[in-house]
């Protein structure tokens, strides 16, 4: 009985599937789904009793389901989550019915879980979701799809580097260009960038070269332990391989001060600032070329212009200077005392310039070995030049202090005696100005009393106008000890050598001057008596 029940029923359907499909479905298919047609195919999409269900959509489509489940890609972002597949792709509204409606200049592209950048923003959809970059085998052979892509820049992007390198291009490159690889950090390669290594190209360390008929830059397996290996060895291995020893990455002419090359061991030692110079400064060519030093002059520029040199050969710049420093000088006074002019007295406390750097060059060769050679001399023309030999001032001043005078009165027309001795040189040869200025003079001051002192007798005793007062007087006392009244006129005798000077010669009144008169010409006894 059970089976003439289905056997009838299978010929119920047979002969009114036609007619009572057509009353039951809504609408054809689209192309997409036209294969679906019939009612022994509902359940393929609907579940009985209820409406179409989502399992049953991504039962078929196995992509899009393994990208759900992965929470990847546009339908599993916040705009399609949640979401019945029908409220997007409705169907039975006819073949020719647009199942996907996609418009692809409106889609955020950041929905798909790929955002695009830099260069990427400027493709078209159809640049890169293509079939060749394809990777799913079943998703090639659709006519069209958005799926099957990978986010790995290889997936669309030939490996230039050949698999040498990590496939995670973001590491060293951006969106925006390929070259240059902004992103990359040498310092996190195996070998880091110091010094003019910062500065060197890529190209010059990464050749190019041709591999599988492809242009490839070598990046990696390049050979760093030694300099050499990139750079010729200058010293031709005289020193060894271990350049770094020496040398540092900011130059090759950049010495290390502690490295283990010791200059020391050539024959020019390096002392004092020599240690400072860099290697270039005298090394000017080939580092390994000879270079003169036998003279300073070899290196340096003779400051001093030859006035060292002897019989044409110039004297050593260490007999007075060091290599600490040239400015200075250890030329002592002891070596200047062994040349023609000696320091002594004020001359020890000068200092060298005084005398050696009077304009803007120093000068050490005939500068002069007398006084007025340096010395202005103020006394010209108010000395007599035959009191001083080559108007050498050391004649009558000291060399110690220069008030202090040694000069000889005695040598000349007035000798110094008595009170004149005590005299200080400024009562006799110093006058003020009407400017209150000092005025000295030496030479042609009179050397009688009357032309300094008051003639007290009113020139009485003049001869030939001129009074010599030392004829009675005495310097040393004003009293008239040297006076003999016997060589007088009148002779005293007898009782005149008791009379009191004033008895005989009193005080007498000319216009407005007092003075005794001794010329009394009273030689007659009654002119007394």
């Amino acid at each position: 009985m059970k089976r003439l029940f289905l056997f009838g029923l299978l010929i119920f359907f047979a002969l009114f599937s036609g007619a009572v499909w057509a009353q039951i479905s809504p609408g054809d298919l689209t192309d997409y789904h036209a294969h679906l047609e019939g009612m022994k195919n509902c359940t393929q999409c609907h579940v009985l009793g209820q409406k179409i269900s989502n399992d049953k959509c991504l039962e078929c489509h196995k992509e899009l389901k393994t990208r759900i489940d992965q929470k990847k890609g546009y339908h599993s972002s916040t705009e399609v989550k949640g979401k019945n597949c029908s409220t997007c792709h409705n169907e039975h509204h006819g073949r020719t019915f647009k199942l996907i409606r996609f418009e692809a200049e409106k889609f955020n592209h950041n929905l798909a879980g790929y955002k695009l950048e830099g260069a990427h923003a400027k493709k078209t959809c159809r640049d890169c979701h293509k079939p060749e970059h394809i990777k799913v085998a079943e998703l090639k052979k659709k006519k069209y799809t958005y799926l099957g892509l990978d986010t790995k820049c290889a997936s669309c992007h030939v490996d230039y580097h050949q698999n040498t390198l990590s496939t995670s291009c973001e590491k060293c490159h951006n969106n925006t260009a390929f070259k240059p690889a902004s992103l990359f950090n040498h310092s996190s390669a195996k070998f880091q960038l110091a010094g003019k290594h910062e500065d060197v190209t890529c190209g010059k360390c990464h050749k190019l070269e041709v591999r599988a008929g492809k242009k490839f830059q070598v990046f990696t397996g390049i050979k760093f332990d030694n300099c050499v290996r990139c750079h010729e060895d200058a010293h031709q291995n005289k020193f060894g391989q271990n350049c770094k020893q020496c040398h540092t990455e900011s130059g090759f002419h950049t010495i290390k001060t502690s490295s283990g090359f010791d200059h020391d061991k050539t024959n020019f030692k390096l002392v004092g600032k020599h240690r400072d110079v860099k290697c270039n400064l005298c090394h000017k060519n080939k580092i390994t070329d000879p270079v003169r030093h036998e003279l300073c002059t070899d290196c340096h520029k003779d400051y001093h212009e030859s006035q060292f040199s002897v019989n044409g050969k110039l004297c050593k710049c260490d007999e007075c200077h060091t290599n600490e420093s040239f400015v200075g000088s250890n030329f002592t006074i002891e070596k200047h005392n062994q040349k023609d002019f000696k320091l002594e007295g004020a001359h020890l406390a000068t200092p060298c310039f005084s005398c050696h750097k009077k304009t803007e060059k120093w000068s050490f060769r005939q500068i002069g070995n007398y006084c007025l050679d340096c010395h202005e001399n103020i006394h010209e023309p108010l000395v007599n030049k035959k009191d001083y030999q080559y108007f050498e001032c050391k004649n009558c001043h000291a060399t110690a202090k220069w008030p202090v005078i040694t000069y000889d009165h005695a040598k000349t027309k007035f000798p110094l005696s008595g009170v004149h001795e005590k005299q200080t040189c400024r009562k006799c040869h110093i006058t003020t100005s009407p400017e209150k200025k000092d005025v000295y003079r030496f030479a042609g001051l009179p050397v009688n009393c009357t032309q300094c002192h008051k003639d007290t007798h009113n020139s009485q005793f003049d001869v030939k106008g001129s009074t010599d007062c030392k004829t009675c007087h005495a310097f040393d006392k004003w009293k008239i000890d040297a006076f003999d009244h016997d060589k007088a006129a009148f002779k005293l005798d007898g009782k005149h050598k008791n009379i009191a000077c004033i008895r005989c010669h009193s005080e007498v009144v000319a216009g407005t001057t007092k003075y005794i008169l001794y010329k009394t010409n009273k030689l007659k006894c009654e002119n007394c008596h």
